[in-house]
């Protein structure tokens, strides 16, 4: 019985990273986009992330938290809410981490590899536990 549920939580986490993935991408195409458009680099990636935030929700919701996913309406505006709180989170550690692997020496791309890994982790357990979890009022 642990071994199935160990398994399901695995195939969970793996429809996540995936899920990760594709919002990456439409994050980093979007970007590409806008800069190729003439679009300042700013506020092309602001944009672009901003989407991939949006495509993280449409992934996430439909393919990995779907059994946790709150009817239309008030909740589901929370859970949207309670989403985007997570994203805000993730970017956050994500800056400290780059900055201080930068103040620090360290090699930035380093610094993003690790920041990537701590921030998927921690938006995971958010989502997981917080996010999609059943009963949210």
């Amino acid at each position: 019985m642990f071994s199935i549920l160990a398994r399901l939580r695995d195939i969970r986490l793996l429809r996540y990273g995936l899920a990760s993935v594709g919002a990456l991408a439409v994050d980093v195409g979007v970007f590409l986009a806008l800069l190729s458009a003439g679009v300042a680099a700013a506020p092309a990636s602001a944009f672009g992330y901003t989407v991939g935030i949006a495509a993280h929700w449409l992934l996430s919701s439909r393919k990995v938290f779907h059994d946790g996913l709150a009817a239309r309406g008030r909740e589901r505006m929370k859970q949207k809410a309670l989403f985007v709180i997570s994203a805000l989170i993730g970017l956050a550690l994500t800056t400290a981490i780059v900055g201080l692997g930068d103040q620090a020496g360290a090699d930035p791309r380093l610094a993003k590899l690790a920041a990537i890994v701590a921030s998927f982790i921690l938006t995971y357990l958010i989502r997981s536990r917080v996010v999609f979890q059943r009963g949210l009022d």
